[in-house]
């Protein structure tokens, strides 16, 4: 089974009332810690006293914006994972919010669950405090700082984008990803490269995962794109 990945004090910024209520309870079923803010002034004021680890915050409130708030703790130099929620699914809002620093989007209405499984992959990106970051999952360890990774102990001779795949995989592990997202965030925004580049990659990824008669950790969701678990 995929591993759970850490729970951590979240931060859930919603000026309805309604939201929040519902996020707090959720979420705090899922192993988090949670506390709430209404608008983005108090956002700031919570984030100030007690930074959390990570922190959903809504696009559109009255006052200060999800974008602003969220430009604003980039300013300021905190680092902290965002993952922005709005109800309007248009690029613009999306990219806006992206490069006011947000880390990941997701639009309303949405399943916990998968509100769930963003905010793991966000904490599973941040690097412990005073220490290099190592990701572990399913039986991988990756190290990005060094470029290596191993399976259950095997270290995995991998190329640059191969390194690249896997790692994206891993750190949203239990999330489908589709070929258009692994293209933008392996590939970046190299128009030239096609979709079926990634069924080629995650190909030659699964290779050098299964050798020796091991599991398959990549799989397909057909129709859909890919997704790192131990259990299909």
């Amino acid at each position: 089974m995929t591993e759970p990945g850490p729970s951590g004090a979240v931060l859930v910024v919603d000026d309805d009332p309604a939201i929040r209520r519902s996020l707090e309870r959720g979420l705090r079923l899922s192993g988090f810690a949670v506390r709430t803010a209404a608008d983005g002034t108090e956002a700031l004021a919570v984030i100030a006293a007690t930074e959390p680890d990570v922190v959903v915050l809504d696009v559109s409130m009255p006052g200060l914006s999800g974008t602003e708030v969220c430009a604003r703790l980039r300013a300021e130099g905190r680092d902290l994972p965002v993952l922005m929620l709005s109800a309007l699914d248009e690029t613009a809002d999306r990219i806006a919010g992206l490069q006011a620093g947000g880390d990941d989007y997701l639009v309303k209405p949405f399943a916990l669950q998968e509100l769930v499984l963003r905010l793991r992959a966000l904490l599973r990106r941040r690097p412990p405090s005073g220490g290099r970051e190592v990701l572990r999952v399913a039986g991988l360890e990756i190290d990005p700082a060094a470029r290596t990774a191993r399976r259950d102990g095997r270290r995995l001779e991998l190329t640059r984008r191969e390194f690249e795949l896997l790692e994206v995989l891993a750190r949203n592990a239990g999330l489908v990803l589709t070929r258009d997202q692994l293209l933008d965030r392996v590939w970046g925004y190299d128009f030239d490269v096609r979709t079926d580049t990634v069924d080629t990659f995650v190909s030659y990824l699964r290779r050098k995962l299964e050798a020796g008669g091991a599991a398959r950790l990549v799989h397909t969701v057909r129709g859909v794109g890919f997704v790192l678990r131990e259990n299909p």
